[in-house]
């Protein structure tokens, strides 16, 4: 397609050989009975079985069906980021290849999106999953609504809507997926979220198990600290070298009073408070090392960017699109300042 779609449809999929045909005809059904135009990017997660030949098969002969395949399995994650650069749409919108969520429901979300947000995320709370499984999610949707302070009923629900300027300069590892809000949140994105409608599995095997329970939580501290402390980590890691050094303090402090009421003060003083104190001082020692390199660590990463850390919503007044004056104004020299005449100044120049 040479025309720019309204709405880039990004399908991540591994082993769902199962669910490619009806998936993907009934996403391409309800996307043509939509208003805006469409493209569909499915991601193929280094699949073990037949899907990457039968995504092949189907987009020999559907063009608005663009097909990568990742050389292994590299997760969700990566296969969601993967299919976000390729996007070409201003609008983009995941869904989990195994037709649990519902096609018809993007044009709702897009509507919503164009009332002046940034992301809207799905709701399943009619969710056709589990008992347990619905439990254990509730309660991380609590977790980590209360940690990060970005609420939001699901976390898990793939179905959302992203503005492409919101997603494509994402930088997501590990299974950060989930985490997309907050991560969109730190650089101010509006959001908010809709009830969606949630269909059961009907073929294939679900590839989440309840062992991505302590991956979420290890997952949720990193995202906390990214949105507390992404430029100043030390405050985190001093904050650690505080506590462990007042412990220390009171851990000799205890010993030195032992020492002094005990008959035995030499064997006090030796005791187990002072080992139980040095090793709190150590930890403190560590921590703000950490702190140092993760400094070092958080400047170099911003120098690509020019030291630039922050999101600018817009600008009022500042020339033509095309001045690199007026766009980066950090970037001109000392010299070059003092030679741009003041135009509140008068007196006349002499060469």
């Amino acid at each position: 397609m040479s025309v720019r779609p309204d709405i880039s449809v990004v399908v991540p999929m591994f082993n769902e050989e199962a669910n490619v045909a009806n998936v993907l005809a009934r996403f391409l059904e309800s996307l043509a009975r939509q208003r805006r135009s469409f493209e569909i990017v499915v991601v193929n997660d280094g699949s073990r079985d037949r899907t990457g030949e039968l995504l092949d098969a189907v987009a020999a002969r559907e063009p608005r069906l663009r097909v990568i395949h990742l050389a292994r399995n590299f997760g969700q994650t990566a296969a969601m980021m993967a299919g976000f650069w390729a996007a070409r749409a201003p609008v983009i919108v995941p869904l989990d290849g195994d037709g649990q969520n519902e096609p018809d429901e993007i044009e709702r979300l897009v509507d919503k999106l164009e009332e002046g947000y940034d992301v809207v995320s799905g709701w399943r709370k009619d969710r056709k999953d589990s008992w347990l499984r619905t439990r254990v999610s509730r309660v991380a949707n609590w977790l980590i609504g209360r940690v990060t302070g970005v609420r939001l009923h699901d976390y898990g629900c793939t179905l959302k809507a992203y503005r492409a300027d919101v997603v494509r300069d994402a930088r997501l590892f590990g299974e950060m997926h989930r985490f997309i809000p907050i991560y969109a949140s730190i650089h101010g994105a509006r959001i908010t979220e809709m009830v969606v409608r949630h269909n059961p599995r009907t073929a294939g095997r679900s590839k989440y198990g309840y062992g991505r329970v302590t991956k979420v939580l290890f997952d949720l501290l990193l995202v906390r600290l990214l949105q507390k402390y992404r430029t100043r980590p030390i405050h985190f890691f001093g904050q650690i070298t505080m506590w462990a050094w007042a412990a220390t303090v009171a851990c000799f402090g205890f010993a030195l009073l032992s020492a002094v009421y005990s008959l035995d003060p030499w064997k006090a003083f030796w005791g187990k408070a002072p080992l139980i104190g040095t090793i709190f001082f150590v930890l403190g020692f560590i921590a703000i090392m950490a702190g140092l390199v993760a400094e070092l660590v958080m400047r170099a990463g911003f120098e690509f960017n020019a030291g630039r850390y922050w999101d600018e919503a817009r600008r009022v007044n500042f020339g033509p699109v095309g001045d690199t004056r007026e766009r980066e104004p950090h970037t001109m020299s000392a010299a070059a300042l003092a030679a741009e005449p003041d135009p509140d100044d008068s007196r006349p120049r002499t060469r």
